[in-house]
């Protein structure tokens, strides 16, 4: 099965809970296992500074689901937690990307793969890292060293795992 990376963020509504909890929805994905999950990371907002910090983590995924379905299923999940958009890159309930699929490259209008801010992210690169190391991002080279790029990036592992 392909083997695709998610990434999760929340940071309201206690962050923590809601990563983990999406994290079991995740696995109960049709098609699909959980094989991994990282820790959980404490981030500042990316964008606007006037929300809390953010609650990151990195899921490996194996799915029969196609890129887009699985997007698809992310987006139903992010629904049913309630999810608003109210402005770019701001506060949410929960956030859920399709990182990587595979080896696959895309651009489409709907999907982007690699997902397109992945390399310039300490919050997807530090618990991704975690995962899987050695891991070439299509496109973009060594996953160490767009790590090492963002080495002075506030992002920080939680105590307790996901």
């Amino acid at each position: 099965m392909p083997l695709a990376y998610i990434g999760l963020g929340s940071n309201l509504n206690d962050p923590v809970g809601q990563v983990r909890c999406a994290l079991g929805v995740i696995a109960a994905l049709p098609e699909s296992r959980l094989a991994a999950a990282s820790r959980l990371y404490r981030s500042p907002p990316m964008g606007p500074s006037d929300q809390p910090e953010y609650i990151n983590a990195v899921a490996a995924l194996e799915t029969a689901l196609a890129p887009r379905d699985l997007l698809h299923a992310l987006q139903a999940i992010e629904h049913d937690f309630g999810r608003v958009r109210l402005r770019r890159w701001g506060e949410r309930v929960i956030d859920l990307d399709v990182l990587l699929y595979d080896d696959l490259c895309l651009d489409s209008p709907e999907l982007t793969l690699p997902h397109p801010g992945i390399g310039e992210r300490a919050f997807v690169l530090r618990p991704l890292a975690e995962l899987v190391p050695e891991r070439v991002i299509p496109g973009l080279g060594p996953l160490a060293d767009l790590l090492a790029a963002r080495a002075s990036d506030t992002c920080e592992p939680l105590e307790e795992t996901a």
